[in-house]
Protein backbone atom coordinates (compact mmCIF):
# COMPACT_ATOMS: atom_id res chain seq x y z
CA UNK A 1 0.00 0.00 0.00
CA UNK A 2 2.94 2.33 0.48
CA UNK A 3 3.74 2.09 -3.22
CA UNK A 4 0.62 4.09 -4.09
CA UNK A 5 1.29 6.87 -1.62
CA UNK A 6 -1.81 6.10 0.44
CA UNK A 7 -2.00 7.28 4.04
CA UNK A 8 -3.43 4.80 6.57
CA UNK A 9 -7.22 4.74 7.05
CA UNK A 10 -7.74 7.02 10.01
CA UNK A 11 -10.67 9.40 10.13
CA UNK A 12 -10.16 12.94 11.38
CA UNK A 13 -12.65 14.19 13.95
CA UNK A 14 -13.09 17.38 15.97
CA UNK A 15 -11.11 16.14 18.99
CA UNK A 16 -8.78 13.75 17.23
CA UNK A 17 -5.06 13.21 17.36
CA UNK A 18 -5.00 13.42 13.56
CA UNK A 19 -3.77 16.84 12.58
CA UNK A 20 -2.54 18.62 9.47
CA UNK A 21 0.65 16.57 9.29
CA UNK A 22 -1.44 13.59 8.20
CA UNK A 23 -4.31 15.22 6.34
CA UNK A 24 -2.20 17.51 4.16
CA UNK A 25 -0.88 14.65 2.04
CA UNK A 26 -2.80 13.73 -1.13
CA UNK A 27 -2.71 10.07 -0.09
CA UNK A 28 -5.01 10.84 2.86
CA UNK A 29 -7.86 11.77 0.51
CA UNK A 30 -7.30 8.61 -1.53
CA UNK A 31 -7.29 6.61 1.68
CA UNK A 32 -10.62 8.05 2.76
CA UNK A 33 -12.24 7.26 -0.61
CA UNK A 34 -11.08 3.63 -0.40
CA UNK A 35 -12.25 3.41 3.20
CA UNK A 36 -15.71 4.68 2.19
CA UNK A 37 -16.03 2.00 -0.51
CA UNK A 38 -15.15 -0.74 1.97
CA UNK A 39 -17.44 0.61 4.69
CA UNK A 40 -20.38 0.70 2.24
CA UNK A 41 -20.03 -3.05 1.71
CA UNK A 42 -20.11 -3.76 5.44
CA UNK A 43 -23.05 -1.38 5.84
CA UNK A 44 -24.97 -3.26 3.14
CA UNK A 45 -24.18 -6.57 4.80
CA UNK A 46 -25.49 -5.30 8.13
CA UNK A 47 -28.65 -3.57 6.92
CA UNK A 48 -29.83 -5.41 3.81
CA UNK A 49 -28.06 -8.71 4.45
CA UNK A 50 -29.29 -8.94 8.04
CA UNK A 51 -25.82 -9.52 9.41
CA UNK A 52 -26.04 -6.99 12.23
CA UNK A 53 -26.71 -9.86 14.61
CA UNK A 54 -26.00 -13.42 13.66
CA UNK A 55 -28.59 -16.13 14.14
CA UNK A 56 -26.03 -18.88 14.47
CA UNK A 57 -23.77 -20.17 17.19
CA UNK A 58 -20.23 -21.19 16.48
CA UNK A 59 -17.46 -19.91 14.29
CA UNK A 60 -18.12 -22.29 11.40
CA UNK A 61 -21.83 -21.54 11.01
CA UNK A 62 -21.37 -17.80 11.48
CA UNK A 63 -18.54 -17.82 8.96
CA UNK A 64 -20.68 -19.71 6.46
CA UNK A 65 -23.50 -17.19 6.95
CA UNK A 66 -20.96 -14.41 6.30
CA UNK A 67 -19.94 -16.06 3.05
CA UNK A 68 -23.59 -16.29 1.99
CA UNK A 69 -24.21 -12.61 2.73
CA UNK A 70 -21.03 -11.60 0.87
CA UNK A 71 -22.06 -13.79 -2.06
CA UNK A 72 -25.48 -12.14 -2.12
CA UNK A 73 -23.79 -8.72 -2.19
CA UNK A 74 -21.62 -9.80 -5.10
CA UNK A 75 -24.63 -11.12 -7.04
CA UNK A 76 -26.52 -7.85 -6.53
CA UNK A 77 -23.44 -5.90 -7.58
CA UNK A 78 -22.99 -8.04 -10.71
CA UNK A 79 -26.66 -7.55 -11.65
CA UNK A 80 -26.29 -3.78 -11.30
CA UNK A 81 -23.09 -3.74 -13.35
CA UNK A 82 -24.66 -5.84 -16.11
CA UNK A 83 -27.76 -3.65 -16.28
CA UNK A 84 -25.58 -0.54 -16.54
CA UNK A 85 -23.58 -2.17 -19.32
CA UNK A 86 -26.75 -3.09 -21.23
CA UNK A 87 -28.08 0.46 -20.87
CA UNK A 88 -24.79 1.84 -22.18
CA UNK A 89 -24.80 -0.58 -25.14
CA UNK A 90 -28.36 0.40 -26.10
CA UNK A 91 -27.53 4.12 -25.96
CA UNK A 92 -24.47 3.71 -28.20
CA UNK A 93 -26.50 2.11 -31.02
Amino acid sequence: MRDRGVTPHVAQRAHSAIDGRTTRHPGYGVSQKIRKQIEEIFGWMKTVGGFRRTRYRGVERTGLAGYFVATAYNLVRMANLLSCQRTRDVQVV
